[in-house]
Order: structure tokens, then sequence, then C-alpha cells
């Protein structure tokens, strides 16, 4: 396993989708159920959701690539071509998108993680409002006359 993501012999939304259970006490389709009846209720879970549908969808495209590439290994008499190297290099793109996918799930499910704790500073700030007054108490009204004031006469 490297950094959280487990090697390629297990199964990476498989894990995290255990990963999300565990953390929300429910099944997957319970918290799906929950987060699309009340999306803004728990922004926590919203993100964790939508997360975890951009990983599956990630996963499928690596799993069409990775099919891709092995038939076009498979027909290959000898040295691979060009279109089989296109392939390849397809399913390293997909590696690299699933995996981030999965990193950025990890995250939203780890609360200790860096950048968490001033992120969820930010977001109480923003619902609850700041604890202490920003901006300046306001001034007392004072009347203000439109007209220039005389300029007195100078002594000579």
């Amino acid at each position: 396993m490297v950094d959280g993501i487990p090697d390629g012999d297990e199964d990476v939304v498989g894990v995290l989708t255990g990963h999300v259970e565990a953390h929300f006490g429910m099944e997957l389709a319970q918290l799906k159920t929950a987060v699309a009846a009340a999306p803004t209720v728990n922004p926590g879970a919203t993100d964790v959701v939508r997360w975890h549908g951009l990983l599956v969808e990630a996963q499928s495209v690596l799993d069409r690539a990775e099919d891709d590439l092995l038939a076009s290994l498979e027909a290959q008499p000898g040295e691979v071509d060009d279109p089989t190297m296109g392939l390849a290099h397809r399913v390293n793109a997909a590696v690299a998108v699933r995996d981030g996918r999965a990193q950025v799930l990890r995250w939203l499910l780890d609360p200790d993680a860096p950048g968490r704790k001033d992120l969820a500073a930010k977001h109480l700030t923003r619902t609850a409002g700041p604890a202490v007054q920003t901006s300046p108490p306001p001034r007392p009204a004072v009347a203000h006359s439109s007209a220039p004031a005389p300029l007195g006469r100078a002594s000579r």
C-alpha cells in the first residue's frame, strides 16, 4: 500500500467504499439516498458521495483502458506499435486520475489530514459568523455642511 492507496492487487474502490461506510456508519446506498434527499444538511457527506462517484467513474474508465490495452497486446505479433503505446499511455493517465480521486476521498474521510482543521474553521466562520466583531463600530453621525468654509482675509 502506498500512501493509503491499495496496490494493484487490491480493489481501490472496494477498500474506500468500506472506509466511507465505516466513517458514516451506514451502507453507501443509504448514504447516497440521505445526501440526495438533503444535500445541504451535511456538506461533508455530500462531498464524500460526490467524490466516491467520481472515483467509481475513474475506475470504470481505467478498466476499459486496461481491457483495450490487453486486447491490443494479445493481437500484437511482435514489437509494440504506436497505437498500442498510446493505449498504454491512456492506462497510465487513467491510473493517475483514479489514484488522485482516491486521495481526495481519503482526505475527505480523515479529520486529522493536513488542512482539514483549517478548512473546518473556515466553514464554521462562514456558517456561524465570526466570534468577534470584524467590522469597525459605527461612527457617530456628524453634520457636514455642503458649503465650503469661508476663507479669512489675510492680514497685511
